[in-house]
């Protein structure tokens, strides 16, 4: 049960002490970033099914 204990000791010792938080402006930024990231990413994977698609279908078409 000590090593329990010691183990959750040295655990709240390293979020409080040991660790670097990030402030409410810098995560703000980041939340932003990735926000953009993702639909930048998600319009190009768009892109790209719509492009396939009508390649696709163009290639069905003759075929049949």
């Amino acid at each position: 049960m000590k090593k329990i204990k010691a183990y959750f000791q040295e655990v709240h010792n390293e979020l409080v002490n040991k660790t670097s938080w990030p402030t409410w402006s810098e995560l703000q930024n980041s939340a932003v970033v990735v926000m953009i990231a993702s639909l930048i990413i998600a319009l190009v994977i768009f892109a790209m099914d719509i492009s396939f698609d009508k390649l696709l279908e163009e290639f069905y078409k003759r075929l049949y």
